[in-house]
């Protein structure tokens, strides 16, 4: 059976609101366009199914809406991990910590004095030379290299680090990453 003039143009102008719904599903532009191209696709196929007179929009977005749940059903028993990356990166160190240590780190960052915190940032995060910090400053470079070497004496202070240990996951995460990795 030949397709209606009519029933082209309306799906056509269900398009953008197809798009929005499909975006609100999926959280993501692409996954969105793909189902509103497949919900065409479907729409085109099964046209004889529609009822001329009832709402295409509600059909529209019932194929969609159902489009979208049969992939999430299928995604949820599809595993695609033949080289194995996906399984080597399930034992993560849980990020929190790592949120919570950075908190404390600008806490005592800003505890240092302004000469200090300033010398530090330029050499450990910004990646400048002790030169480059120096002259940034305008002070000499052995100015720098000891405002460095006070804030990182100070930082260990306020944070209570006194060895190589206190750094990075824990004992026990090492042992549990480092047995999964085997």
């Amino acid at each position: 059976m030949a397709v209606s003039q009519g029933f082209k143009k309306d799906l056509l102008g269900a398009i953008p609101s197809l798009r929005a719904f499909a975006v609100s599903l999926s959280q993501n532009a692409d996954k969105a366009d793909d189902l509103v191209q497949e919900t065409l696709v479907k729409a085109w196929d099964k046209h004889e199914s529609f009822q001329p007179g009832t709402n295409l929009k509600a059909w529209l977005f019932t194929i969609l809406r159902n489009e979208f749940y049969s992939q999430m059903r299928k995604r949820g028993r599809e595993v695609q991990d033949s080289d194995g990356v996906m399984t080597g990166r399930l034992a993560v160190h849980p990020s929190q910590h790592g949120m919570l240590d950075l908190k404390d780190f600008r806490g005592a960052l800003e505890q240092l004095p302004e000469d200090q915190r300033e010398a530090i940032i330029l050499i450990g995060a910004s990646g400048f030379s002790y030169e480059e910090a120096a002259e940034i400053c305008d002070c000499a470079v052995g100015t720098i290299k000891s405002r460095v070497s006070r804030a990182r004496t100070r930082l260990q202070d306020i944070l209570k680090i006194s060895g190589d240990s206190d750094y990075g996951p824990d004992a026990i995460a090492s042992q549990v990453m480092g047995s999964s990795a085997a």
